[in-house]
């Protein structure tokens, strides 16, 4: 680590030196991202941000939680990142072999909850979608439809922030989600088209522009 560090600092710091003294002076990302704590999915390794670029938010399974749910240190970092650094864009990345998601397809709701148990089911409603959408695939298969599923969930559940709904309608600020399959290292990208009528129904079906694939 001692290695790494001086090596970081002789390497990226020194050579930079000017960039990271204005980052000592304040951030100005202009996106927030909202990846998993997987060990394999780093979005700084995988996206290429540099400091000062991303607000990063790690948990399990990439989830938001809806507003209604209560304080958490993901929100806290939604609320923070949109109302005072202002960014500009909200990604949130999920990816392949997603152990929160697993648990999350595994959930069996007659037993007490564990602490993983009770944050994953943050993402209850792309679990049902998935059991309903995908009944006859494997398990293995329900779990991989599941981990793009929340994602989108994801970005609904954003738009329950009274604030970030308000931005991404004037336009000021979009909604984008991803997906890191890290078994054939490829990235798809899609951005949330905003139609608020489509959003007021009921387990609405989110609409989608620009959905790339990067392999």
């Amino acid at each position: 680590m001692k290695h790494r560090f001086l090596s970081f600092k002789k390497h990226k710091y020194l050579e930079n030196l000017e960039h990271y003294q204005n980052l000592a002076k304040g951030q100005a990302p202009k996106f927030l991202v909202i990846g998993c704590a997987d060990s394999r999915v780093c979005p700084s390794t995988i996206l290429g941000f540099q400091p000062g670029e991303a607000f990063m938010v790690r948990n399990i399974a990439n989830l938001v939680p809806p507003f209604e749910s209560g304080p958490s240190e993901t929100n806290a970092a939604l609320e923070f990142s949109v109302n005072s650094l202002e960014v500009k864009n909200i990604l949130v990345v999920g990816h392949s072999c997603c152990g929160g998601i697993r648990a999350l397809m595994s959930m069996n709701d007659e037993v007490d909850k564990s602490f993983i148990q009770s944050w994953v089911v943050n993402g209850k409603d792309a679990r049902l979608w998935t059991k309903a959408a995908a009944s006859k695939l494997s398990f293995d298969q329900q779990c991989k439809y599941c981990e793009k599923e929340s994602v989108n969930r994801s970005l609904l559940n954003l738009l329950t922030y009274p604030w970030i709904e308000e931005k991404v309608k004037k336009g000021i600020l979009s909604v984008h989600g991803g997906y890191y399959d890290f078994v054939d290292c490829t990235f798809e990208k899609w951005t949330l088209d905003y139609k608020e009528d489509n959003l007021k129904e009921k387990n609405g079906r989110i609409s989608v522009k620009s959905h790339l694939l990067w392999s």
